[in-house]
């Protein structure tokens, strides 16, 4: 399948590449990468646009949801860095994607508009300092109240990239025993704002739209409203995580990665033009022209395993293979893409005055976060039925 854009998806390109012109001009994208910031004002006017709202159904104030759709937004928005492609991903995948698919009546109805208007973030609360991958694994605990009216929370939260700017960290617990590891888990929206509840920053690399942070729990108490699902989702939280929305996730990822990956390749393509050496173009250089001509190929292969992998998901089909595949292929060839344009703009590449040394940061980190590429491999060879012993 050849994903072919419909006129209203190549409007909202442009629409998004004229936005981005205008209110996140390059000189200021390096600024809050500087920073490890984003602008709330910048994201209001985004929201303005009505983007915050394709994964949100019309019932609750959204446009409907349109899996393809909103990963053009994020490529379109990454290719000038993440200081609006990560606030956008909290607010439509972690936030409202997660209760579409979870969420009770109440919960739909209190998020789901504010969601679609970009009034609500969440942050995630996944992985521990001992726990990566292996997320059934997870031992910061929940305990409900002997009148089952507030969940008391104990523990450390490690990589909540987000938290200092989001409203809920989606937090993953321990609600039971360890011994039966699935049954046990649960997922609490715990606010950012309670009491015994202490953020502490990680310095890190890329991706810095904001700060990646610790998210400790010292007896937070939250009321049991805050439950994904409810009380009937409790000890459930498993299937939570590994469904569809696990699925769209790592294509939001994709998008952000792929979205790099082509401001790379636009970058280094057009300053082979402009720089010379040798009394020409550098484009005119053998060797300069097989390095474009084959980071344009890996970009096109690229796109067609997101796409095709987005396609499905917005059908409504199993896409767990395919999104597992988008995201070990694009990750990985990423990095290859973009280390490339680097060496055609040589030390240039290493300035921070070029957007191309960002491109770096943010890209090594993508076979890492989302699942690493070892994961999406596992993912594969399970969901192919290959045998493991």
């Amino acid at each position: 399948m050849d994903f072919i854009e419909t006129p209203e998806q190549s409007l909202l390109r442009d629409t998004l590449r004229k936005f981005l012109d205008k209110e996140l001009p390059r000189e200021r994208a390096r600024e809050l990468d500087l920073k490890a910031e984003y602008s709330p004002e910048t994201f209001r006017k985004l929201c303005d646009l009505g983007v915050a709202g394709l994964m949100v159904p019309e019932e609750y104030g959204g446009t409907g949801i349109d899996v393809l759709s909103a990963i053009i937004v994020i490529e379109e928005l990454a290719k000038r860095g993440t200081s609006l492609a990560g606030p956008f991903t909290h607010c439509a995948f972690y936030g409202a994607m997660n209760i579409v698919e979870h969420g009770t009546e109440a919960q739909k109805r209190e998020f789901l508009p504010k969601f679609a208007r970009g009034e609500l973030l969440f942050a995630y609360g996944l992985s521990e300092p001992d726990v990566g991958g292996d997320l059934a694994s997870a031992s910061v605990t929940a305990t409900l109240s002997p009148d089952g009216k507030t969940v008391t929370i104990n523990g450390t939260k490690r990589w909540c990239t987000g938290a200092r700017i989001a409203d809920y960290i989606y937090t993953l617990v321990r609600s039971g025993s360890k011994d039966a590891r699935y049954e046990n888990l649960s997922i609490v929206l715990v606010p950012t704002d309670a009491a015994n509840l202490k953020i502490v920053d990680i310095d890190h690399i890329g991706l810095r739209y904001s700060a990646t942070t610790d998210a400790i729990f010292d007896g937070v108490q939250v009321p049991a409203e805050n439950i994904v699902g409810g009380m009937q989702a409790w000890n459930r939280g498993w299937g939570m995580l590994a469904g569809r929305g696990l699925d769209v996730e790592r294509l939001e990822i994709t998008a952000s990665t792929f979205g790099i990956a082509c401001a790379a390749v636009e970058d280094a393509w057009r300053y082979s033009q402009e720089r010379k050496q040798f009394g020409r173009p550098i484009c005119a250089h053998q060797s300069v022209r097989h390095m474009l001509a084959e980071a344009r190929t890996r970009l096109a292969a690229c796109r067609h395993m997101l796409y095709h992998a987005a396609w499905l998901a917005g059908q409504g089909q199993d896409c767990s293979v395919e999104s597992s595949m988008a995201k070990l292929f694009v990750a990985d060839t990423a990095v290859e893409i973009v280390l490339t344009c680097q060496r055609v703009m040589g030390a240039y590449g290493c300035a921070r005055e070029y957007d191309m040394e960002r491109y770096v940061r943010d890209i090594v980190c993508m076979p890492i976060v989302g699942g690493s590429s070892n994961m999406q491999k596992n993912n594969i060879a399970n969901r192919l039925g290959l045998p493991a012993k």
